[in-house]
């Protein structure tokens, strides 16, 4: 698949401050004199954004973990055609709070939903897409749901057990030792000027390789 622009995600666990860094980032890339468009998974267009409800609300408790791996997918597929594509082929950068990533870590790591499934749906849906450069906020499962818990009440994810948080960190963790040239892992516990220090260095020295 051959795109113009470069595409940015986030990702981290609850509280990990990804709203902070979206802003910062933000900044960078209007500094920089980069197009961009900044969205969101699950979410970023009208059907996806109704799915979220779905999938963070409390109506549906015991949804079952394939019902769940689906509708992340079918959000991502309506994302991907009807937002992001479009954005990178017209050259425009994409900087999306989470992607494929999360189901990775959520379903597979959080829910035990096995690998090569969440496999077989991203060849699927996303026929080659992957993120150019992705950014994961990482710190301990409790100073991050401490954090959140602070922030707002608890989504249906938030209300899972510190194990379930866990299990998600250490995946996200797996996947960024696999995959060193596209990760940068960003020490959330530290102090917010740290954190920011570190992704303005990596933002930085990406924007320098990819132009």
């Amino acid at each position: 698949m051959t795109v113009s622009g470069a595409f940015i995600t986030l990702e981290g666990i609850e509280g990990a401050g990804k709203t902070t860094v979206m802003a910062l980032v933000s900044r960078l890339l209007e500094e920089a004199g980069k197009p961009f468009l900044r969205t969101r998974e699950p979410g970023g267009t009208p059907l996806g954004e109704a799915l979220r409800e779905l999938l963070l609300g409390h109506r549906h408790e015991g949804m079952a973990d394939d019902t769940e791996l689906l509708l992340m997918f079918a959000a991502r597929a309506e994302h991907i055609h009807r937002k992001i594509l479009p954005a990178l082929e017209e050259g425009h950068w994409v900087l999306c709070d989470r992607f494929t990533d999360a189901t990775y870590a959520y379903q597979g790591g959080g829910r035990g939903i096995d690998t090569s499934r969440i496999q077989a749906l991203e060849s699927w849906v996303q026929q080659g897409l992957q993120p150019h450069l992705t950014l994961l906020l990482d710190l301990p499962p409790e100073t991050g749901l401490a954090r959140a818990g602070r922030r707002s009440a608890p989504d249906r994810f938030e209300k899972e057990t510190l194990d379930f948080f866990q299990r998600v960190r250490e995946n996200y963790l797996e996947r960024a030792a696999a995959e060193p040239s596209r990760f940068r892992v960003i020490d959330a516990s530290r102090p917010l000027v740290e954190v920011e220090e570190q992704v303005s260095q990596a933002v930085t020295a990406f924007l320098e390789t990819w132009g």
